[in-house]
């Protein structure tokens, strides 16, 4: 059984995805092509790669699952980390894109935190990304998801 966390920005999937790894699940790192936040590392929070690089994983077929997100930054979930892992962070368009029997094998959270807390988070992130731009592809990424088992609307969780 696989657990995927899937929310907004700023939603705290990381934070549970900390936790969560604290309680020993076995976790997928994600390759990205964005800029590291303060106090990320590169092979323990994300793998942090070129655009190039990131192409050409596309190009090889190394991606299980991956988007660009608001045509900025690439995010991507390899073959090998889905096939061997037990929790993921994931986007809306990678769930959708499962197989019946993959989807039968997953437990998917839905961290569907209000948007002013996300909004208020979000401010204080030292990110590249505007808040708003955020605030508004997350508003389409998410528009009427529900391929979700649970769903978390609490902020502190």
């Amino acid at each position: 059984m696989r657990v995927i966390l899937v929310g907004s920005g700023a939603s705290g999937k990381d934070f549970l995805k900390k936790k969560l790894e604290a309680k020993g699940f076995k976790t997928s790192i994600s390759f990205t092509t964005r800029p590291p936040r303060p106090g990320e590392e590169n092979g323990r929070d994300y793998f942090f790669v070129s655009e190039d690089k990131f192409e050409d994983m596309i190009g090889r077929g190394e991606f299980r699952e991956w988007n660009k997100f608001a045509g900025k930054w690439y995010y991507g979930t390899r073959w090998v980390e889905f096939e061997s892992a037990e929790l993921f962070v994931m986007t809306p368009s990678g769930i959708a894109a499962m197989t019946p029997e993959e989807r039968k094998e997953s437990w998917v959270i839905y961290l569907d935190i209000p948007e002013d807390v996300r909004r208020e988070r979000l401010n204080q992130r030292k990110d590249a990304d505007k808040t708003e731009r955020r605030i508004q592809t997350d508003r389409m990424d998410f528009r009427d998801f529900t391929m979700y088992d649970t769903l978390i609307k609490n902020p502190d969780f």
